[in-house]
């Protein structure tokens, strides 16, 4: 599926579709069963073009499992979630269980620090859309390998500041004046995940900014951030890059700050480029 969004924009990484489906691509990445991982480390796999997959079994940790759409994973959380986002349990950590755990978990005895109190990391909890999916799976493609036939619940594209300037902007060119981005707290996969999900349920949905997370920093490009919309939204942002300011002067200068002059002259933005970039 051609992009002219990831076109214009010249982006680093081509955009990646998440499916709910009962397929599983054959040459997708997997977690194993029970073994930690990192959800977003796989969505990096899948911008450079492996597919990867998820199940019930399989989904890395509690916050991925939760933010993929495997319902609320954190509930049989090893002293419980909110004094991890928190201040830490120091008395979790002094029973036999939890001192076998913080060797290799430093942050269950004194917290990650994101909330300042557990009842503030509590109510953020309580807050989530958590969702079970409908599917035995959730998918990550490159938005390049999905067919006709595939549908996808959200497309993620992973941008530069530059480059989430013009997708904000692009959202807002065709739209009556209102919130139409929000960049929410949360964890990287809810913010590719459950938010963009609840999105779309919504008349009219937002664009999401994400991977905020700090957790989840040092596994992204340091320049990057995600902008995931519901794809509806996707196909609406598609319909409108012929005519706006993407093809104009502007623009092209800004982009000329990571492409290059003469990259530039040779593929004007929205002209004949890969959604490589």
């Amino acid at each position: 599926m051609h992009s002219k969004i990831a076109e214009a924009l010249a982006l680093k990484y081509p955009p990646v579709a998440i499916l709910h489906t009962d397929e599983k691509p054959t040459d997708a990445l997997q977690f194993k069963e029970g073994r930690w991982g990192c959800v977003v480390a796989l969505l990096m796999g899948a911008a450079r073009g492996r597919p990867a997959a998820f199940d019930r079994q399989t989904f890395g940790c509690p916050g991925g499992g939760t933010g993929l759409g495997f319902g609320n994973r954190y509930v049989d959380f090893p002293g419980g979630i909110e004094y991890f986002l928190s201040t830490g349990n120091p008395e979790f950590c002094a029973t036999e269980a939890g001192r076998a755990m913080v060797r290799s978990w430093w942050a269950l005895a004194e917290g990650e620090g994101y909330f300042k109190t557990p009842e503030l990391a509590r109510k953020f909890i309580d807050q989530l859309p958590m969702v079970d999916v409908p599917t035995r799976y959730v998918v990550f493609k490159p938005l390049d390998l999905v067919t006709p036939e595939e549908t996808p619940v959200v497309v993620v594209f992973l941008a530069n500041p530059d480059q989430i300037s013009a997708l904000t902007v692009l959202v807002y060119y065709y739209r009556e004046p209102g919130e139409h981005v929000i960049v929410p707290f949360g964890a990287g996969c809810h913010s590719i995940g459950i938010i963009p999900y609840r999105e779309a349920q919504r008349p009219v949905p937002r664009a999401v900014v994400g991977l905020v997370d700090i957790s989840i920093r040092k596994r992204v490009d340091r320049d990057l951030l995600s902008f995931t919309v519901p794809y509806k939204m996707f196909l609406e942002m598609e319909n409108n890059v012929e005519g706006s300011f993407l093809g104009k002067h502007a623009w092209r200068e800004v982009r000329e700050r990571y492409t290059g002059p003469e990259r530039e002259k040779a593929h004007p933005a929205g002209e004949g480029r890969s959604t490589q970039g």
